[in-house]
């Protein structure tokens, strides 16, 4: 079965759209515009989580626009994510059955692990000792992909996946499991390529969706002198050439790389400069330009304290399940 236009085929059969919105660092007041102007510009996949605290928001979104007629169910590819206090087994189904309930739905598309590392249930999302160190539960990945998998049994998910994750948990969970990851999804913009990593998980069967395309200049914990991908000359000079947006490039080459974006946007005019980024292509040389640009500089990282000069300050190199060590 050949994918749907603008789509990545998975391993299930199912398409899933090249282009996204994303809900993360959405404030819950603007999250109906942004859900209601993206389907009505075209965009066909929501990228949603537990842990975004807005679903509820997205629901009501999605809900009018099924009573106006302007999109139906079937038509949208849905995306939720498992946070880390429910990685016990069997806490999966009822913590997926709470975002189906935000979202007014009886199925996602796609559920995915959202970080590998598990937490105590109950309590802070985040717990920490009285010295401040996280509080990690030893609970494998592949011990949550259980209740992964009867969710997909339930009918509740029509796809599981993983997120955050490098080649060691991939090819952990994947010798495990009987229903196979169909997506993994990761932090990737120029000038964080993780091209071993894409390739690897590709080289599985596995689609990947990219997080933080331009950057995550939102985010609260932004360093004012931090690279910009968005402000980068080579990405100006190329979107000048071609009469496009910066933006336009960075997700152009992503998805020529066969990797779903999933741009966060609020601005109706960006969504709809997002969705136009299938009439045009980059030229080998183009894509060169753009694959020579990464440097290895992550703009989240959730077991750090902040990036410095590239390079991961870690709070605990020691966390159970994160082999920090790899390459990819």
């Amino acid at each position: 079965m050949p994918a749907r236009p603008n789509s990545v085929l998975l391993n299930t059969g199912d398409s899933m759209p090249l282009l996204g919105i994303g809900m993360w660092n959405v404030d819950p007041k603007d999250v109906g515009g942004s859900v209601k102007a993206a389907v009505k510009a075209g965009v066909r996949c929501i990228d949603c989580a537990w842990d975004y605290g807005n679903e509820t928001e997205v629901g009501n979104a999605l809900k009018e626009l099924f009573e106006e007629g302007v999109v139906t169910r079937e038509e949208l590819f849905v995306t939720s994510k498992l946070w880390s206090n429910f990685h016990d087994p069997e806490d999966v189904e009822d913590h997926l059955k709470d975002s189906l309930r935000m979202l007014g739905l009886d199925y996602l598309d796609l559920y995915l692990i959202h970080w590998p590392m598990a937490f105590p249930k109950g309590g802070a999302k985040v717990p920490e000792d009285k010295d401040g160190n996280i509080i990690y539960l030893e609970i494998t990945l592949s011990e949550t992909w259980k209740g992964m998998e009867k969710a997909v049994r339930s009918g509740l998910a029509k796809n599981i996946g993983l997120s955050n994750a490098n080649s060691k948990m991939i090819t952990d969970v994947w010798n495990d499991a009987t229903i196979k990851p169909s997506v993994l999804q990761i932090e990737t913009h120029p000038y964080l390529s993780q091209a071993k990593l894409v390739d690897f998980a590709q080289a599985k069967g596995m689609a990947v969706t990219g997080y933080s395309n331009l950057g995550a200049v939102a985010r609260s914990w932004a360093m004012s002198d931090e690279p910009r991908v968005l402000q980068d000359e080579a990405i100006k000079k190329l979107a000048s050439d071609l009469g496009k947006t910066p933006a336009q490039v960075i997700l152009r080459w992503l998805v020529q790389r066969k990797v779903a974006v999933i741009p966060k946007s609020t601005n109706p005019d960006h969504i709809k400069e997002n969705t136009e980024i299938f009439n045009f292509e980059l030229s080998d040389e183009n894509m060169k330009i753009m694959d020579g640009l990464n440097r290895n500089y992550r703009y989240v990282a959730f077991w750090a304290d902040k990036p410095v000069d590239g390079k991961l300050v870690f709070r605990d190199p020691n966390c159970f399940n994160f082999p920090f060590g790899l390459e990819y």
